[in-house]
Order: structure tokens, then C-alpha cells, then sequence
């Protein structure tokens, strides 16, 4: 198995991880350095096809990984609706990806971080 440790213990890795799947769920465009940015697209996408399958084992096993945070409010009527990042991901995000197989993310070089010169990237859902 060939993956990136990031520099921290398997217990930090899988949070971060975790983290950086649920923001890019919610917001569908972040910025984080380019070796983080390659093992969270492997990760997002397996969200994402799980999403498409759509099944309750898909969203039970979704829900063991991302985390639950509130992904948008709105108001209809007289009543707030909120939805959380696993709401968004199986009702939004695997809706627009139906008729796709795979590459539902793109990563975009920018200038290196100041301070440590990391190599800088957006990645967000195509």
C-alpha cells in the first residue's frame, strides 16, 4: 500500500483527512500543500462514489468518515433548514456526478507558501 504519512501518526493522519474531505465537501474549493492535496483526492472521491451509490451502507459508511457540520442554512417559509456535509454530499454533490466516472476533482498549482516555501495548491470538485 503506497500512500504519504504527512509527517504524523496514522491516528492524526486519518483526522486530517477527515477534516480536509469534510471542508472540501462544504466548500468545494480549498487550499492546502500539493502532497496533502494528492492523498485527500483519493480520499474525496471514494466520498463522492459512495455518494453516487446512494444505498444506506453507502451513507453509513460516509458517515463514519466525514465529519458532521453544518453545510448550509436556509430559510423557507417561516422554518430554517439546515443540512449538514453528509446531506450535501449525497443530495448535491453525487447528483452532479451521476453520468461521471471518476475525476470529480482537479488540482491547480499556485505560488509557494511564504514562510517554509511549501508547494501551494487549490483543489477543488470539478
Amino acid at each position: 500500500m503506497s500512500y504519504r504519512k504527512l509527517g504524523r501518526t496514522s491516528s492524526q493522519r486519518k483526522a486530517l483527512l477527515r477534516d480536509l474531505t469534510t471542508d472540501l465537501i462544504i466548500n468545494e474549493r480549498i487550499v492546502t500543500t500539493e502532497a496533502r492535496a494528492k492523498e485527500l483526492r483519493s480520499v474525496a472521491e471514494k466520498m463522492i462514489t459512495l455518494g453516487k451509490r446512494g444505498d444506506l451502507h453507502a451513507r453509513r459508511q460516509a458517515a463514519a468518515f466525514v465529519r458532521n457540520e453544518v453545510a448550509d442554512v436556509t430559510e423557507k417559509d417561516d422554518t430554517v433548514v439546515v443540512s449538514s456535509a453528509l446531506q450535501k454530499l449525497f443530495n448535491d454533490i453525487a447528483k452532479r456526478y451521476e453520468s461521471r466516472n471518476g475525476g470529480y476533482t482537479r488540482i491547480l498549482k499556485t505560488s509557494p507558501r511564504r514562510g517554509d516555501a511549501a508547494p501551494m495548491v487549490i483543489i477543488e470538485l470539478v
